[in-house]
């Protein structure tokens, strides 16, 4: 990454097809990426093959971008629950209990790195950047997403040490909350009473799911709330990486080699002075060459679990939004659930059901609304087509156009 000496400019023209006119829109969290910078020469940022992955702008309702994003999440599904399984199985305070969580997480993260920077390497004309970042670009937005997904990722698993799979992804149900509220605070989306009455019925699922709660442990509910809050933040920070042109990282893999790295080196930091290194030699999983090559080899499982799966991720966010991969997570949450009642034996009583749910339907209720809102788009879309006239249209970021106007 170089810095160019100059900032990216606030507008960022972006061809519509069918839009003639000058027109100056807010970013909406549904808008897609895939059009060249006005004026840039440089080859597409996506291979033939990633291409391919990209919805149809035309008509994102069509069977095939349908099928299309559900076989995505479905693929997502599998990877999120195999990994789920595995963390808690060798983390769990009666079952596996490895010393070293936050040593597990950095090889994860670590071999991201690796993978994805190796494959950015081989294939350099397909997923180099063809827009070069700035260094306070790459402070103020890969930094703080790095931080935000390895914060998610390492409050997760130390929840999942003291509480129930159960009970900690209910309560990580809560992520769209505070997706919306990061989403409200970057301008993503904007507040509507509709909005907030989805976020109070999301809430009312979450309270009753932790109400009665037998085996209550208040740092793993600390820890898996933080983790809600990392996630929401996460996610609106990402898609906004790989949904803006200006920053060149519309491609998962670029993103991943951007991103993996400062995780890895924020987790290493955070092992060196939390794991409990000096009981090593005495532990199950490291007194011996062949424990210690066992872990490795174990961690390096989970490592290319975890790659499988946040690559999905982001081909979702890229190809869709966010909020489509949080509303998609709740509902894999329901089926991690199911799993972890039949294969853990988490304690599942009727006040938890309720609870799930009322989270459900606001989710369900949220679902709806960008049905509708998608739907209305559609619709404006096609009048603006049969009113074109000879300019390229343009997507103007909300807060950047505050500045423009307090500059004149």
């Amino acid at each position: 990454m170089q810095s160019n000496g100059r900032e990216t400019e606030a507008h960022f023209p972006i061809h519509v097809d069918g839009n003639e006119s000058e027109k100056c829109e807010p970013l909406s969290i549904e808008n897609k990426p895939g059009r060249n910078i006005d004026g840039d020469d440089c080859e597409p940022l996506h291979s033939d093959d990633y291409n391919s992955l990209q919805l149809d702008a035309k008509n994102p309702l069509s069977t095939a971008n349908v099928l299309k994003t559900l076989f995505f999440i479905l693929v997502w599904y599998i990877f999120s629950l195999l990994l789920t399984l595995y963390n808690k199985t060798l983390l769990g305070d009666h079952l596996g209990r490895f010393p070293a969580p936050l040593l597990m997480n950095t090889v994860h993260f670590t071999m991201q790195a690796v993978l994805s920077n190796l494959i950015t390497w081989i294939w350099s004309s397909r997923f180099q950047p063809c827009v070069t970042m700035t260094w306070k670009d790459y402070l103020t937005k890969v930094v703080p997403t790095a931080l935000g997904t390895a914060l998610d990722i390492n409050l997760s698993n130390a929840s999942l040490v003291s509480i129930s799979v159960t009970f900690a992804t209910m309560c990580k149900s809560g992520s769209p909350i505070f997706l919306l509220l990061f989403a409200f605070a970057f301008r993503l989306e904007a507040p509507s009473f509709k909005l907030s009455g989805i976020i109070l019925i999301i809430s009312v699922g979450i309270l009753l799911t932790v109400a009665k709660e037998t085996e209550f442990e208040l740092w793993g509910f600390i820890f898996v709330m933080l983790a809600s809050v990392m996630s929401g933040f996460r996610w609106s920070m990402t898609q906004i990486l790989l949904q803006r042109e200006a920053y060149g990282l519309k491609n998962p893999f670029t993103l991943m080699s951007y991103v993996t790295p400062v995780m890895a080196i924020v987790t290493l930091m955070l092992s060196l002075g939390l794991d409990p290194w000096k009981e090593f030699a005495s532990n199950g999983y490291f007194n011996s060459i062949w424990h210690v090559t066992r872990s490795s080899l174990l961690m390096l499982f989970g490592g290319a679990l975890a790659f499988c799966m946040v690559l999905t991720e982001y081909i979702l966010v890229s190809v869709t939004s966010a909020v489509t991969v949080t509303v998609a997570g709740v509902v894999k949450e329901a089926v991690t659930i199911l799993v972890a009642v039949f294969y853990f034996h988490d304690k599942f009583t009727w006040l938890k059901g309720f609870g799930l749910i009322i989270i459900m339907i606001g989710v369900s209720l949220f679902n709806w609304y960008k049905y509708q809102k998608l739907q209305q788009k559609s619709s404006e879309d096609k009048v603006v087509s049969a009113q074109s006239t000879t300019v390229p249209g343009k997507y103007v970021i909300l807060e950047e156009m505050d500045e423009d106007d307090g500059q004149r």
